[in-house]
């Protein structure tokens, strides 16, 4: 089994930063493919960003590109989220989650192990 936890959020005024971080562990598998992805209240999961294992392959929504970075540790199983001139719409419960097998996937389908999620509000 693969636990996955994310820590980081919090309450940060419009334009502000916050770095959500997230941490693999358990019977771990390699290589894998992690992202983040974010639910605001009453819409549907979206994806936000993805990295492969080497940190060479990397995935933005268009909402979030040149604002939002994506990184991975050294160690490869924790994930960063850097996130700048944040908005109110990115309000959201931030999820990370891991994936099995090859590729990066952009879609929560394409993810087998799933954190319970960090709150980040933005106040205007």
């Amino acid at each position: 089994q693969v636990q996955v936890v994310e820590s980081g959020g919090g309450l940060v005024q419009a334009g502000g930063s916050l770095r959500l971080s997230c941490a693999a562990s358990g019977r771990t598998f390699s290589p894998y493919a992690m992202g983040w992805f974010r639910q605001a209240p009453g819409k549907d999961r979206e994806f936000v960003a993805a990295i492969s294992w080497s940190g060479g392959s990397i995935y933005y929504a268009d909402s979030v590109k040149g604002r939002f970075t994506i990184s991975r540790g050294n160690a490869k199983k924790t994930v960063y989220l850097q996130m700048n001139s944040l908005k109110p719409e990115d309000t959201a419960v931030y999820y990370c989650a891991a994936a099995n097998g090859v590729g990066v996937p952009t879609n929560a389908y394409g993810y087998d192990y799933w954190g319970q999620g960090t709150q980040v509000t933005v106040s205007s």
